[in-house]
């Protein structure tokens, strides 16, 4: 979900006359973090079923990465809104702390899903997640908002997803249109 904000908020920077040029400028404290935290989740991703090991801390994986990503988030609260962002990682992270390091997904909301994903779920070779049940803690804060058409992507996504993208959303607009914006205020 946090690319599809992405790429939507991109696209309305665009079309509210904003330009990629502003990203040049920006400056990020520890920015070699973020690559990383990306890399080594591919690698979790990809290798979490080949590999017993790397299956067995995979959750274990996946919350040191929320952990360091809190960290950059907060590092990096210069800008704005990041605080938000931080707000909707922080619950992401919370809820999958309190369910041993997996997100919990509703049956409901993953029905929207393609039926191998919700399969893979169900017999756990999908680490990172976990259908919730009655043992769940805290599922409200789990994956249960589905999305399906007219989205253009079927998924279930989280409160705290939500709250990521605007995050994400406000920070691209402010970098794509800001320079556009204090040219107009400086010629009127």
């Amino acid at each position: 979900m946090v690319f599809d904000g992405i790429l939507i908020a991109i696209i309305i920077g665009f079309i509210r006359g904003g330009s990629l040029k502003g990203f040049a400028d920006l400056t990020f404290k520890k920015g070699w973090i973020f690559p990383l935290l990306l890399l080594f989740q591919i690698v979790i991703f990809y290798f979490q079923n080949k590999i017993e090991w790397v299956g067995q801390i995979s959750n274990l994986s996946f919350m040191a990465v929320y952990v360091v990503g809190l960290y950059f988030l907060l590092a990096n609260r210069h800008h704005p809104q990041f605080i938000t962002i931080f707000i909707g990682v922080l619950l992401n992270f919370i809820v999958m702390a309190v369910n041993g390091g997996r997100m919990p997904v509703s049956l409901e909301a993953a029905s929207v899903i393609d039926p191998y994903y919700l399969e893979a779920t169900k017999n756990a070779l999908y680490a990172k997640h976990t259908l919730v049940t009655e043992s769940t803690n805290l599922a409200f804060l789990g994956d249960i908002i589905p999305l399906s058409a007219p989205y253009p992507r079927e998924q279930a996504i989280s409160i705290g997803d939500v709250v990521m993208n605007i995050g994400a959303y406000l920070f691209i607009q402010s970098v794509m249109v800001r320079k556009k914006d204090k040219l107009l205020s400086t010629t009127t």
